[in-house]
């Protein structure tokens, strides 16, 4: 029995050594473009699974496992001069994502010194580009 679970246990112990590769802190904010004076950072949402099983039959001994994940970018984010905006890439469809957009709005109003303007052409186009580069197909 406890050689089972030794098999069990390093299958599993395997599954989690390569999600260490698979997750990071890139993985949820991507790398950070800088155009001119403004800062956009990609935002996606990763979700993952993991699965994990030993079987052992008289003589012979089995283990297996699996490991998937799903990565979709979820919005960016653009810092210019003191002023935050989240960009959704698709369309928030519940209240809880809806708050989240507003957050950067609300941090924003209350740094009277700062100035809202508009981005400038290439920051739209960066963004641009970050958004379509999420959404292509495999």
């Amino acid at each position: 029995m406890a050689e089972k679970s030794s098999k069990f246990t390093t299958t599993v112990e395997s599954l989690f050594k390569g999600m260490d590769s698979f997750i990071s802190a890139k993985t949820v904010v991507g790398d950070v473009v800088t155009v001119k004076d403004t800062i956009i950072v990609p935002l996606v949402d990763v979700s993952f699974g993991v699965a994990a099983g030993a079987w052992e039959k008289s003589d012979k001994n089995s283990a297996g496992g699996g490991l998937g994940g799903k990565i979709k970018p979820a919005a960016v984010l653009v810092i210019s001069n003191g002023v935050t905006r989240m960009i959704p890439v698709n369309q928030p469809q519940d209240m809880v994502s809806k708050i989240i957009d507003i957050v950067p709005e609300l941090v924003n109003k209350f740094m009277p010194d700062k100035k809202h303007s508009d981005m400038d052409e290439d920051v739209k186009k960066a963004v641009d580009d970050i958004i379509d580069g999420g959404n292509e197909e495999s």
